[in-house]
C-alpha cells in the first residue's frame, strides 16, 4: 500500500495527497471528493480501498486519519451540478476543490483512475484505493462524509430508505420514486429518474 508513497519519497517528494470520489453511481445527491495527506512513512494495515471496510470500522477510521492526517480537503459537488455538466466532470471539479481546500500545496497527487488537468504532477492509479494509502485514506474520508449527507437526509425522506441504500438505485429506493415522486436531491439525468420525467 506504500509502494507509490515511497517512489515519490526517494526522489525527495514530501507531501503526497492521495485523491478518491465517493457517489459517482447513486441516483441521490453529491459526488463527494476528499483529498488527504498523510505524513511520511504512515502506514496502518486497517486503512483500505473503503468498500472493503464495514461501515463501523470506517468510522473509526474517520477519526483516526483525521488525527494523523497533516491536511485534509474535501470537495463536493451537487446534484444540480451533476445535471448541468455530467458525472465524469463533476467529479473532476469536486477533485481539484478538495486539492484546492488542503492547507499544505501538495507536491504530488494520486489520484484514484481519473485524470486530472492540474498545475501539480500526478499520477492516475486504476483501482488505486487498494494499491495506494494515501487513496484509500481519502476514500474513507469521502465515504463516510457522504454517508452522513445520506443519514441527514434520510431523515427528511424516511420513505426512500437512504440510510439503508445511500442513494444508489435499490428496488425500494425506485418504488419509492415511483410512489412519492422525484426528489430536488435526485439526479435529473440519471436513468431511471430522467425516463420518469419524461412520462
Amino acid at each position: 500500500m506504500n509502494e507509490y508513497e515511497n517512489e515519490l519519497y526517494e526522489k525527495n517528494i514530501k507531501y503526497i495527497a492521495g485523491v478518491d470520489e465517493v457517489g459517482r453511481g447513486p441516483l441521490v445527491g453529491s459526488v463527494v471528493c476528499a483529498a488527504v495527506i498523510l505524513p511520511k512513512g504512515f502506514y496502518d494495515e486497517r486503512i483500505n480501498d473503503s468498500k472493503k471496510i464495514s461501515e463501523k470500522k470506517r468510522e473509526i477510521l474517520y477519526d483516526f486519519i483525521m488525527e494523523n492526517a497533516l491536511s485534509v480537503g474535501i470537495g463536493i459537488c451537487s446534484q444540480e451540478v451533476i445535471d448541468e455538466i455530467n458525472i465524469l466532470e463533476a467529479t473532476k471539479k469536486a477533485m481539484k476543490e478538495a486539492i484546492d481546500n488542503l492547507e499544505i500545496k501538495p507536491e504530488h497527487v494520486l489520484i484514484d483512475a481519473v485524470k486530472l488537468n492540474i498545475d501539480i504532477p500526478s499520477t492516475s492509479i486504476i483501482k488505486g484505493d487498494a494499491k495506494s494509502i494515501s487513496i484509500a485514506a481519502a476514500s474513507i474520508i469521502a465515504k463516510v462524509t457522504r454517508d452522513r449527507m445520506m443519514y441527514e437526509l434520510d431523515k427528511e425522506h424516511p420513505e426512500y430508505e437512504f440510510g439503508k441504500n445511500k442513494g444508489y438505485g435499490t428496488k425500494k429506493h425506485i418504488e419509492a420514486i415511483y410512489k412519492y415522486g422525484v426528489l430536488k436531491e435526485h439526479r435529473k439525468t440519471f436513468a431511471p429518474i430522467s425516463q420518469i420525467l419524461e412520462n
